[in-house]
């Protein structure tokens, strides 16, 4: 039990807490309308007002009108790599990069008049359902298919987490003249970013052409080296060119599987301290013999590959120069299943001079641009190889 005085201390407390809680919701309140008069893009609105009840045409969706100002505003801001995905585009790059989606099994395109065709994949569940080479896709959940859609937002509506089912509307073929629904369940359907082979004419060179540098990429490249290795390579080319890059620490972990301990990549954010990752054992395959083809189009993530590797003199670079992008993307989804990508920060390889915005990494041995997708610049890698 509390004596009357105790009481009079806990009453006494608690009104004062609760005067500093009015206090502080109150001051917040007054806080945000200042902060909405000063920074509320009031011109913006007169602008839209005058639009909306003057201009003779109807305005765009609110969606489609708010996607035109943040690009406005991202003009402004001046940064080509700062951008805004739209939700197709936002899903389909989100898969990309995560090396994986669930989806049905199909591939599509369009015929003259605009109809959808579907192929589906042997196997998969597209077909298992039902759905046959040839049917016209009329709908896929909400989503009407017309002429008009883009092949973006039907491939986006159809992939979808794995174990869900996604309905899909075809006319059948040949007629045309039927119209059936299916519930197709969604399985996990890889997306490689690295695919390879031996060289023509050099059973002991294997090359491994690294499209994207995603979330499996560093696997998918040991399995590359694994495979060819037991079929008798005792060489190999990393072929980059054409890579516009990907995740940052997947280049970094890339780059490390031919590198001994110790190699570094910096990076430094805005206000932050400098961040450095620092490779913590040997990589496998730090003794195979290695050349790199890389051209104007290897960029960012394929740019940290190619010039760690460059460094740290593992590897000989053939090509033409790169495309120099050294900024990193923070990507903020936003809540339509938009994303924005802000350059967050900059990275760079200690010892490696170019590694400034918009400089080139430069081959150890040239080829003119125009001829880096040319068989012959395979052939000039083989030989720089070969001759190690």
């Amino acid at each position: 039990m509390l004596s009357s005085k105790e009481n009079r201390q806990v009453f006494v407390f608690t009104v004062i807490l609760i005067f500093f809680i009015i206090i502080s919701f109150v001051g917040g309140f007054f806080m945000h309308q200042a902060l909405t008069k000063g920074q509320g893009f009031a011109l913006l609105q007169q602008a839209f007002q005058i639009l909306s009840d003057n201009g003779y045409k109807e305005l765009p969706q609110t969606t489609q009108l708010e996607y035109g100002m943040i690009n406005g505003m991202l003009q402004v801001y001046d940064d080509p790599y700062t951008i805004l995905l739209q939700p197709a585009q936002n899903e389909l790059q989100s898969d990309q990069l995560a090396g994986k989606f669930g989806g049905i099994g199909v591939r599509m395109e369009k015929d003259t008049a605009g109809n959808v065709i579907i192929y589906p994949i042997p196997g998969s569940p597209a077909q298992k359902a039902g759905i046959q080479e040839g049917d016209f896709l009329q709908s896929v959940d909400n989503l009407q298919v017309t002429k008009d859609t883009s092949m973006e937002d039907i491939q986006a509506a159809i992939r979808g987490p794995v174990g869900e089912k996604v309905n899909i509307v075809v006319l059948k073929a040949p007629q045309y003249s039927t119209q059936k629904s299916f519930d197709v369940q969604r399985e996990e359907v890889p997306l490689p970013s690295v695919t390879w082979n031996f060289a023509p004419d050099y059973p002991k060179v294997g090359v491994i052409q690294v499209n994207i540098i995603a979330a499996t990429t560093p696997d998918e490249v040991t399995n590359a080296i694994k495979d060819l290795f037991a079929r008798g390579a005792g060489y190999f080319v990393l072929d980059l060119r054409n890579n516009s890059g990907g995740l940052l620490e997947e280049g970094f972990d890339t780059a490390s599987l031919f590198l001994p301990k110790g190699a570094v990549l910096d990076q430094q954010y805005r206000g932050k301290p400098l961040k450095a990752l620092q490779s913590s054992k040997d990589g496998p395959f730090t003794g195979i013999p290695l050349t790199v083809l890389v051209n104007h189009n290897s960029a960012s993530s394929a740019e940290i590959i190619s010039g760690m590797l460059q460094i740290n003199g593992r590897a000989v670079l053939v090509g033409s120069p790169t495309y120099g992008k050294y900024s990193i993307q923070l990507v903020f989804d936003l809540k339509d299943g938009s994303s924005l990508h802000v350059t967050a920060a900059h990275w760079w390889i200690p010892g490696l001079e170019t590694s400034t915005a918009g400089q080139s990494l430069q081959p150890d041995i040239s080829v003119p641009e125009e001829q880096s997708n040319q068989p012959s610049t395979l052939e000039t890698a083989i030989q720089a190889l070969l001759s190690q």
